[in-house]
């Protein structure tokens, strides 16, 4: 094997994406997040490919955030769940990961994070403490609605007679997306996203990214962002207002995106991850899926304990507590500068 691992060129993106067409890879891996990190977060990207003879063997997809607050490290991929080292074998995998930890080195970054969803044979530190919760789509709906017991239907069924109604679209429904997803983040205490960021992914993945909504009298109470790939349909973010929590929109909500995904024949549905001990666990579980391990390695030196910039960090509490008051047009003013260097 005569192995070459560099940074990718603009002339290899080609071959990067056919690789992920033949290879088990998520959307994140795809190239298309190199050039729309760089344009709404301003990241610099160092995605490195393997080469054998000039076939690509192996890849990894690397952004580096760099920040005073929360330091200078490498993550692949940030902002979701998924983007560790895609490669023909183990043996590649370590030479990808060696070239990352000199590249790392270079940039004085302090670690990488790799983001796997199955277990890797790398001698590193590794989180799991998240899952993923993934649930196998029967052929039509009616067979879900059975599926999913007496007690759902009924809960699924209860908005309706308040006259609520279920859409799906693009773009022209970010507007309300938007509205609903940064007032739900600012009563998390979590910096939101730029309305910019949800705009990018849908223009440059036009036949992946879709935009639920659920309107009550004409107005969202309830959304969700919805992305799909290789017969997977994720949902990265979903939000109801919490005053109409009563009424049971988000049974109504995801029972009709669990029927989007049949209609459009996706095999898999992904409720995206949550903590271990989290709550949204029981909420994703009750409608039969079940749980499947993320692994996330660091590279870094063997002294440092793991990075943990998450809001479960005691250290943050405070923040969180505060932004919880803000006004939300203060927190879409201020969120998307704090966000972007969280991982």
């Amino acid at each position: 094997m005569a192995l070459t691992i560099k940074r990718l060129t603009k002339a290899q993106v080609p071959q990067w994406d056919e690789y992920l067409k033949k290879n088990m890879s998520s959307i994140y891996h795809d190239s298309r997040w190199i050039h729309l990190v760089k344009k709404v977060f301003g990241h610099d990207s160092f995605h490195i490919i393997a080469l054998d003879s000039g076939n690509v063997v192996g890849v990894l997809p690397l952004v580096q955030l760099k920040s005073l607050l929360f330091g200078n490290f490498m993550v692949s991929m940030p902002y979701f769940n998924y983007g560790g080292i895609i490669a023909d074998n183990d043996e590649i995998i370590l030479q990808i990961l060696k070239f990352a930890n000199g590249l790392s080195n270079q940039l004085a970054c302090s670690h990488i994070e790799l983001r796997f969803d199955s277990q890797q044979q790398l001698e590193l530190p590794v989180r799991i403490d998240k899952v993923t919760m993934l649930l196998d789509l029967p052929d039509n709906a009616d067979a879900l609605w059975q599926a999913i017991g007496t007690k759902r239907r009924a809960q699924v069924k209860r908005p309706i007679r308040e006259g609520v109604e279920f859409i799906t679209g693009g773009l022209e429904l970010l507007g309300e997306f938007y509205d609903v997803f940064s007032k739900n983040m600012r009563d998390l205490g979590t910096p939101v996203y730029g309305k910019n960021f949800f705009k990018e992914i849908l223009v440059a993945f036009p036949d992946n990214a879709y935009i639920a909504v659920v309107r009550l009298n004409g107005k969202a109470v309830g959304t969700g962002f919805l992305m799909g790939n290789a017969g997977v349909l994720e949902i990265p973010w979903a939000s109801t207002l919490k005053k109409y929590n009563r009424l049971g929109i988000n049974m109504y909500m995801y029972w009709n995106i669990l029927k989007f995904a049949i209609e459009h024949e996706f095999k898999t549905f992904d409720f995206g991850r949550s903590s271990k001990d989290a709550g949204t666990l029981k909420f994703k579980k009750q409608w039969g899926s079940v749980e499947k391990q993320l692994y996330w390695y660091y590279s870094m030196d063997e002294d440092k304990p793991m990075p943990s910039l998450n809001p479960n960090n005691r250290k943050y509490s405070a923040a969180i507590s505060a932004w919880k008051k803000m006004p939300v047009f203060l927190t879409k003013i201020i969120g998307p500068g704090l966000v972007k260097n969280l991982p």
